[in-house]
């Protein structure tokens, strides 16, 4: 089977992946995206689908609601870790917002709404570790901290946090990170990210690896990649080393992609002298071939008629933070997906009941048709490009009638709007994502009936902004400015 890289088009950072026999397990990073925590299946490495997700909701707190003018933007859910021990899959990640790590755990890893608690503090970039027969997390930025887990893997052991190892700081954009940690022919592998310096100026990202027979070290050190895959200054590194029940050995590492998001990249791993050897000669592959059959998975997007006869979305779809109970349906209209609003918004930002899904580069498009008879005064329902630097087209209702709207802007507060009365107020609505290494741009457009296609509003200029920390997402939005009760309907997506 031939592996063409990146191996995924779409936003899926911070990948760990964990195997059952001939099966492999994923999960990433959604951070504020509602259900959280995907699982991934993947039955040849190459293709992967999403089964299930950690957690519905992570907390009943104002953040999560977009409420007294707080969000999540840029936490929540991050670099979660897993692992099978004792009959039980766990994850562990933390949560910057709340100031927490989770733990959660299920005996079954396809199914969603895994057991949850957590722990005062943050346990960043963590990793599980077993080191004769203990249970630890290696965690930390630079300064690299162990704490001993109980025997569960559901907390941690009060007064055993201790600093584990000190990596360098001169010449460091970003200090080491990401831990995965691995137990081999009686060494310890520690493998994480680090950003140096070159000339004084920021180099790539790169994947290095601290080895040691002890706890106590010494412990050595080398680079394992240190590639940007022809993208130019964007380091391909952070994520595990994955085995096979055959023996194999590979690496699913990722890369920043601008807008689009970060992507993972597969690539053939083997061990040299005890060490890890990533790639090929020091290099990712941009095609090889895996000695694997290929095997199908469900596309990571999707199309949706909206059309269902109960309420359960597919798990492609996510919502912008913790939706509205009672806020959706797909059975108070039937055929249609029905946004109800029960929470004001000033922007799309604020908004609840957003429901999302990626885009994928190089190119996506997406259509949608709306029904926007239940909107009320004040309310504004559509697609949008939703990312730090956002764009919307849709139906607003005012005073004096319907219109079709665009809107661009960011989190600072900066909008640029344009409008012209709707002729109808049912309409078709386009998003054209362009991605590439020198542009990232959303475009929009509408059609009345038959018509054709018509460009509304300037082409939104896409970037990935720390801010919001996450790829470029298409969304279905319904919000109101003024009141609440409106409805909007959307079907054929």
């Amino acid at each position: 089977m031939k592996v063409k890289n990146p191996l995924l088009s779409v936003d899926m950072p911070d990948p760990d992946v964990l195997r059952v026999g001939d099966t492999w397990y994923m999960v990433s990073t959604t951070m504020f995206f509602m259900p959280g925590g995907p699982i991934l299946r993947s039955r040849d490495l190459c293709h992967w689908e999403i089964v299930s997700y950690l957690f519905d909701s992570l907390a009943d707190h104002e953040i999560y609601r977009l409420q007294e003018g707080k969000n999540a933007y840029g936490c929540g859910q991050w670099a979660t870790s897993l692992t099978y021990h004792d009959g039980w899959f766990h994850a562990c990640f933390a949560c910057n917002d709340l100031k927490r790590t989770f733990f959660a755990r299920t005996r079954n890893i396809e199914e969603s709404g895994w057991e949850l608690t957590s722990v005062e503090g943050i346990y960043h970039d963590m990793s599980f570790l077993f080191w004769e027969g203990t249970p630890y997390l290696v965690y930390g930025n630079g300064s690299i901290h162990l704490v001993e887990l109980t025997q569960d893997l559901m907390g941690v052991r009060p007064e055993t946090d201790r600093l584990f190892l000190e990596t360098p700081r001169e010449g460091m954009s970003l200090r080491c990170e990401g831990c995965r940690a691995y137990v081999r022919n009686g060494f310890l592998y520690l493998l994480f990210i680090d950003w140096p310096e070159e000339n004084g100026r920021r180099g790539l990202r790169r994947e290095v690896c601290y080895r040691s027979r002890s706890l106590d070290g010494p412990f050595e050190c080398r680079t394992l990649l240190y590639d940007d895959a022809g993208r130019e200054g964007c380091g391909v590194a952070q994520g595990p080393l994955i085995d096979t029940a055959k023996g194999d050995w590979y690496a699913l590492m990722f890369q920043d992609r601008g807008a689009v998001g970060r992507i993972p990249y597969l690539m053939p791993a083997a061990w040299e002298e005890d060490w890890p050897v990533l790639g090929i000669h020091g290099k990712v592959p941009m095609e090889w071939e895996l000695p694997m059959e290929e095997k199908t998975a469900k596309p990571l997007i999707l199309s949706d008629s909206l059309d269902h006869p109960e309420n359960r979305l597919n798990p492609q779809w996510q919502w912008n933070h913790s939706p509205c109970p009672g806020g959706w349906s797909f059975t108070e209209r039937p055929g249609y997906l029905r946004l109800k609003n029960l929470q004001k918004a000033s922007f799309l930002m604020d908004a609840r009941n957003t429901l999302t899904q990626r885009t994928a580069e190089p190119a996506s498009v997406f259509t949608v048709t709306l029904d926007a008879s239940g909107l009320e005064e004040g309310d504004f329902a559509g697609l949008c490009a939703l990312e730090g630097i956002y764009g919307q087209i849709g139906l607003a209702r005012e005073a004096d009638g319907w219109y079709l709207q665009y809107v661009s802007g960011t989190m600072s507060g900066q909008r640029q709007t344009e409008r012209i009365p709707a002729k109808d107020r049912r309409i078709c609505l386009k998003a054209v994502f362009t991605y590439s290494e020198k542009e990232d741009r959303a475009a929009f457009f509408y059609r009345y009936d038959d018509e054709n296609w018509q460009a509304f509003g300037a082409s939104v200029a896409l970037a990935f902004t720390l801010d919001i920390f996450v790829g470029c997402r298409i969304g279905l939005f319904f919000y109101g400015t003024s009141r609440m009760g409106g409805f909007e309907d959307f079907k054929d997506f």
